[in-house]
């Protein structure tokens, strides 16, 4: 009997037939079933990392706490709808289920739905888009344009049937019948708002209507050749942050931003900033100030346009009156032909006084110049310098001038030349320091 067979009152025990020997895949199947039948839908709070977006747009991410980690999927048919960015570090709350990912044995969570903790969905996705448009510039005023002088044909941008529409055609109407209205109208909120808000937006820029729609009053001004809307108007009443969500989508800013003609954004009230506020050239908190703006543009050019023609009428009685007594002076200067060559010879005479005066004045400056030349020129002559006591000694027979008595030697023959006359003389003894003792 071999050793260590087990035995069983006293008899060898065949352990091959008493064990069950699963497969893997045996028992990950069972531990699939045990805990998808344990645990029904669950909500679960922890810390997103190592987020990674597939381009089959399904979501893979990790919950996390202080002491474990869980592996999360949020599959593209439930991550459609999540308006926030979800990233590494965001605490969040999740309801899923958990399941068993067979091919690796690891269990994980299925997420049906996600919110970040403490601020709701909606207002993490407001402040993360906001930081990142910021960043890419789009709030930035050196990209706000202008609005018009004055706009003579306004596009607006709303739902033909609230009541933000007949408010600016009222005010308009009423403080500037001669403003063309093109009116887009869109959906303002709902699912498919933000695109047709942004489509508009792009349609005006690219619109060039033959004829715009007129009101019935009479315009003094003539608008024919305005081919396109010259402000645009993106408007709607006020209501919650859910019905104004669709001016915080992306597609809304982009289109604002990348619009040619100035915009003006009048949405909702006071309390309600959206994006579109944010990135529009001007912004106003109702779609009546938006109406108000552009009336307050033709208020302010015609009291313009009346202190120019203030300015203009009182700087042609000026010039009137300047010309009137220019024209008396010339009467007054008027002279007889012989009267004004009279005038002309003694002028003639005055400057030919003038002129010899002019000749003397410089021929004696010349002059004075000409000695003061002469006199500089006689004070740098070697003659002059040896007239006042000086020498000018050479060695001979070479002629060379003595600079240095370390030049010379005993018997050296040298000639002095002063002031008048020279001598010729012997070397006794060279000093080379003039301070030593002779």
């Amino acid at each position: 009997m071999p050793e260590n067979q087990p035995q069983l009152f006293g008899q060898p025990v065949n352990l091959e037939k008493t064990r069950h020997v699963y497969t893997i895949s045996q028992i990950t199947q069972d531990i699939k079933g045990i805990l998808e039948n344990t645990f029904g839908e669950v909500w679960v709070e922890g810390e997103v990392s190592n987020f990674k977006a597939y381009p089959s747009g399904h979501f893979y991410f990790t919950l996390k706490d202080e002491g474990a980690l869980l592996l999360a999927a949020m599959f593209k048919n439930a991550n459609k709808d999540v308006k926030f960015k979800i990233e590494d570090g965001l605490k969040v709350i999740c309801s899923g289920r958990i399941e068993v990912y067979a091919p690796r044995g690891q269990y994980q969570l299925i997420v049906e739905k996600i919110e970040p903790k403490g601020i709701g969905s909606q207002q993490l996705a407001f402040e993360q888009l906001k930081n990142k448009l910021f960043k890419e510039g789009l709030f930035d005023p050196k990209h706000k344009k202008e609005l018009p002088l004055m706009p003579f044909c306004a596009g607006i941008v709303t739902s033909s049937a609230g009541a933000a529409v007949r408010d600016i055609l009222q005010i308009l109407k009423k403080g500037s019948p001669c403003v063309d209205v093109i009116i887009r109208p869109v959906r303002v909120q709902g699912e498919q708002a933000a695109r047709e808000i942004a489509e508009a937006v792009h349609d005006f820029n690219q619109f060039t209507p033959l004829e715009t729609i007129r009101r019935e009053e009479k315009c003094p001004m003539s608008l024919t050749g305005f081919k396109q809307v010259d402000v645009i108007i993106i408007c709607r009443g006020g209501g919650s942050a859910e019905d104004l969500w669709s001016f915080n989508e992306e597609i809304v800013a982009r289109a604002i931003y990348n619009s040619k003609i100035p915009t003006i954004s009048a949405v909702g009230h006071q309390i309600n900033v959206t994006i579109s506020d944010l990135v529009a050239d001007v912004f106003v908190e109702t779609p009546s100030a938006a109406a108000k703006v552009i009336v307050d543009k033709k208020n302010a050019l015609l009291a313009e346009m009346d202190g120019y023609r203030y300015e203009l009428s009182s700087a042609v009685s000026d010039t009137l009156h300047r010309l009137r007594n220019t024209l008396a002076t010339l009467k007054g200067m008027l002279k007889s032909p012989l009267d004004r060559l009279l005038e002309k010879q003694q002028l003639l005479d005055e400057l030919n006084s003038n002129l010899a005066s002019h000749i003397q004045h410089a021929l004696d400056m010349a002059g004075e110049k000409f000695h003061s030349l002469i006199e500089r020129l006689e004070a740098l002559s070697p003659l002059a310098v040896l007239s006042r006591g000086y020498s000018l000694s050479s060695l001979m027979p070479e002629g060379r001038i003595i600079k240095d008595a370390s030049e010379l030697k005993p018997k050296d023959l040298i000639k002095t030349i002063l002031a008048k006359g020279s001598f010729l003389s012997s070397v006794q003894e060279v000093i080379k320091d003039e301070s030593r003792p002779s």
